[in-house]
C-alpha cells in the first residue's frame, strides 16, 4: 500500500509518499480502506516534532472509510461498514488500522468524506462548547480563526446553543465565510480585545483560542470577570509561561489547555459526542466546508497551504 511516512521531523518536505507493507491486525483492531483523511494542525505539530513521536511514523489523526477486515475480539463492526475515527495515528495512508474502541459507525445520510472532515474537529468543538465551557443562551463567545475548519464548527455549534458569536479573521473572504456560519460580529485580529469590549461592555464569557502565542494576551483581555480562556491549540506557536497572578488581576479568570483525548476518555462519551455531531450533520443543522481536496501524494502541499493560511474550512487527503 501507499502511505505518507515521516522518518525525520521538519518542514513539509519530510512528508514522503512511500510504499509500505499492509499493516497487521491485532485483536480488537479493524483494517479500513481509507476514503479520506482529515488534515489538522496537530499533524503539523507531529511533523515538526513539537509533540515528539517515535520515528518513523505515518501521520494523520482522523479519517473515514470502509471496513476491509476485522481482528479477533471485535464486536459491533463488520466488513463493509462505513466508519470514521479520530485521535488514532496512521490516517495518511490507503489503509489504516484502528482500534474498535475508537471507531464510529457513520450513519446513513452522512457521506464518508464529510465524516472524515468533521470527526476530529467536530468532537473538539463539541467538548469545548458542552464541557469546557457549557455555552448557554445569551453567552458572548469569541472564536478565533472563525473561518477555519474548527472556527466554522465552533461558530455553528455555539449558535445552536443560543450564543452571540464574535469571530476573528484575516481577510474579507474569510469574514464572509464566518458570517455564513452564523457569526454575529466579525473582527480583524489587530486590536480585537478593545473591539470586543466595545461590543459587549464587559467582555465575553469564553474565548476559544487555537492560535496561541499571537492572540493569547489579548484573548485574556477580551474576557469578562470569571470568564474562561480555552486554549485548545497553538497554530502561531506555543504560549510563553504565564504568571497565575495575571488571572487574578484580570478578574479571577479561568485558563485551561484541554485536549480531545481527555474528553472522549470512554466509549460512551465518544459515542455521545459523535451522535450529536453526525445527527446535526445529517439533519442539515451543521455544515462542513471542505476547502480543498488533495491527492494523498500531495500531503506536503496541504501542510504548506494550512500553515500559510491560504485556505479556509477543512482540508482532506484522498488516497
Amino acid at each position: 500500500m501507499r502511505a505518507i511516512v515521516i522518518s525525520a521531523t521538519g518542514g513539509p518536505e519530510v512528508l514522503m509518499y512511500s510504499d509500505c507493507p499492509e499493516p497487521d491486525l491485532n485483536p480488537g483492531e479493524v483494517l479500513v480502506d481509507v476514503t479520506a483523511s482529515g488534515v489538522n494542525f496537530i499533524d503539523v505539530y507531529h511533523r515538526m516534532g513539537r509533540y515528539p513521536l517515535s520515528l518513523p511514523f505515518v501521520p494523520g489523526n482522523e479519517g473515514a472509510g470502509t471496513v476491509a477486515a476485522v481482528g479477533e475480539d471485535v464486536e459491533g463492526v463488520s466488513v463493509g461498514d462505513v466508519v470514521a475515527w479520530a485521535n488514532v495515528m496512521g490516517s495518511y495512508a490507503e489503509k489504516a488500522v484502528v482500534p474498535v474502541s475508537h471507531l464510529l459507525l457513520v450513519p446513513e445520510g452522512v457521506e464518508p468524506e464529510l465524516a472524515a472532515a468533521v470527526t476530529l474537529q467536530g468532537l473538539t468543538a463539541h467538548y469545548l462548547t458542552h464541557s469546557v465551557h457549557e455555552v448557554k443562551p445569551g453567552d458572548d463567545v469569541l472564536v478565533h480563526a472563525a473561518a477555519g475548519g474548527m472556527g466554522l464548527l465552533l461558530t455553528q455549534i455555539a449558535k445552536l446553543r443560543g450564543a452571540r458569536v464574535i469571530g476573528t479573521v484575516s481577510t474579507e473572504e474569510k469574514e464572509e465565510l464566518a458570517r455564513q456560519a452564523g457569526a454575529d460580529e466579525v473582527l480583524r485580529y489587530r486590536g480585537f480585545a478593545e473591539a470586543v469590549r466595545d461590543l459587549t461592555g464587559s467582555g465575553v464569557h469564553v474565548v476559544y483560542d487555537g492560535v496561541g502565542a499571537a492572540t493569547f494576551d489579548e484573548s485574556l483581555a477580551a474576557l469578562r470577570p470569571r470568564g474562561m480562556m480555552a486554549l485548545y491549540g497553538q497554530a502561531s506557536g506555543p504560549v510563553p509561561p504565564v504568571d497565575p497572578q495575571l488571572l487574578a488581576r484580570e478578574g479571577s479568570l479561568f485558563l485551561t489547555r484541554p485536549t480531545l483525548g481527555s474528553y472522549i476518555a470512554t466509549k460512551d462519551e465518544l459515542a455521545r459526542r459523535a451522535s450529536d455531531i453526525f445527527g446535526w450533520l445529517a439533519a442539515g443543522r451543521l455544515r462542513v466546508h471542505v476547502s480543498r481536496r488533495y491527492p494523498l501524494a500531495d500531503a506536503a502541499r496541504a501542510h504548506e497551504d494550512l500553515e500559510a493560511r491560504r485556505t479556509a474550512g477543512k482540508l482532506l487527503l484522498i488516497p
